[in-house]
């Protein structure tokens, strides 16, 4: 079964904890915080203090995705914040695999986030040490892009390579998904379905939630 998490990066700040009631009572049971620097990606987005404030007004898996520079510097302090799942830049991190055990050794799980254009190979080594893959379908930054359709293809491979291999590493999939094509992406494996502008972006997060989840289980 597939979990939904919304994306906060399409909410309304201003009613920040409205929205996340919204979703829960759509059926969302993680929350995704994406962290941007302006460095490893053109926007600036939130932080720790955030983090912390979305801690004390849920019980949600608060879900951070790092897109910054030197992620190994922030990663424990953001578990340390309140986050329960906390992902990295394989194009970022030069020394992955301790950032990863770092996560874990903090109590959070670990993940690598990987961006559309970069080949699955770069994830071989680390696999064994992250709890789920973050696969972007579209460049990280911005919100609102259309889904990349070569990353089903990816999305596959990915699963293989982690079926192999016999890991329990789980499939997180972010950018440019909603109720059109939801379906296909968690049959081709996905486990984990970020959604920002198709949840909150339609007025309605708690009838956009469950649009989305019922979308993605007709199949089954």
């Amino acid at each position: 079964m597939f979990e939904l998490a919304p994306s906060l990066l399409s909410a309304d700040f201003t009613r920040l904890a409205e929205e996340i009631r919204a979703v829960e009572k759509g059926g969302a049971t993680i929350l995704h915080v994406d962290v941007m620097d302006g460095r490893f990606v053109p926007n600036i987005t939130i932080g720790l203090p955030v983090v912390k404030s979305i801690r004390k007004i849920t019980d949600l898996t608060i879900d951070c995705h790092l897109m910054i520079v030197e992620p190994g510097t922030y990663a424990v302090e953001f578990v340390n914040a309140g986050a329960n799942m906390v992902s990295v830049h394989v194009e970022a991190d030069v020394h992955l695999q301790r950032t990863l055990t770092a996560i874990r050794e903090a109590g959070g799980q670990a993940g690598i986030a990987i961006n559309p254009a970069t080949p699955l190979v770069s994830l071989e080594e680390a696999l064994p040490f992250a709890d789920f893959v973050l696969l972007m379908s579209v460049n990280p930054g911005f919100g609102g892009q259309k889904f990349i359709h070569t990353s089903v293809d990816k999305l596959r491979r990915l699963r293989r390579m982690i079926d192999e291999r016999g890991l329990p590493t789980r499939i997180e999939i972010d950018g440019g998904i909603d109720a059109g094509n939801i379906q296909k992406i968690v049959e081709s494996g996905a486990e984990i379905i970020v959604a920002g502008s198709a949840v909150f972006g339609k007025g309605n997060p708690t009838e956009a939630a469950r649009e989305m989840i019922e979308a993605a289980t007709v199949w089954v």
